[in-house]
């Protein structure tokens, strides 16, 4: 597979990366609504944290069955963002990383992405045991925030039709359906995608 996979509850622990974090990816805090139910932060991920980043991806990923229809994206979860394709965001509580998700800017390795001023959210995903705590609807906001402030009008994902608590939220964070937009990474898997207008400061 080369693309990735309500409110405040039930996110999904993996699906297909605002303010505080400026163009020289300082490593303040991008997000945390009154709404969180948790002490979590999130921010940029530091490169020696990017082994945990792609462990958690894959451990959410199992916990749902999602690599059953293509085993070897679980190497494509571990590497994502680790070779300069994308900001990759870190939530984290305790100084564990509890999810994490990565923005993209469009260019040749983007995947639902069409022109310039789009920008793609893939790897989303949260610890099992983080689940219903608000750690996903906080990384999808920071995510909006950053594509905005990188100068990005609309952000795009895509996503396994299995992950029905993600689309809750992604429906729930103001994305609308993509139909025109479905694809297909490998037989018998079709992904289905996802956008909003995302505007600077909001």
């Amino acid at each position: 597979m080369r693309r990735s996979p309500s409110g405040r509850g039930r996110e999904a622990a993996a699906a297909s990366h605002s303010g505080g974090m400026g163009k020289g990816g300082g490593r303040g805090r991008v997000a945390g609504p009154a709404w969180l139910d948790t002490a979590v932060i999130v921010r940029e991920a530091r490169p020696d944290e990017m082994d945990q980043v792609g462990r958690l991806r894959v451990a959410a990923y199992e916990a749902e069955d999602l690599l059953a229809a293509n085993p070897a994206y679980a190497e494509t979860l571990r590497l994502l963002g680790t070779r300069g394709d994308g900001e990759v965001l870190v939530a984290v509580e305790d100084g564990r990383a509890v999810g994490t998700a990565m923005l993209q800017l469009w260019g040749p390795g983007c995947e639902v992405a069409r022109e310039a001023g789009e920008a793609e959210m893939r790897a989303l995903a949260v610890d099992p045991a983080a689940r219903g705590r608000g750690v996903g609807g906080a990384l999808v906001e920071a995510v909006a925030g950053l594509a905005a402030s990188r100068g990005a009008r609309r952000l795009v994902l895509s996503t396994q039709p299995r992950m029905t608590s993600a689309q809750r939220l992604y429906l729930a964070k103001g994305f609308d359906r993509l139909p025109e937009r479905d694809w297909t990474p490998v037989p018998g898997l079709t992904l289905l995608a996802f956008g909003k207008a995302v505007t600077a400061g909001r």
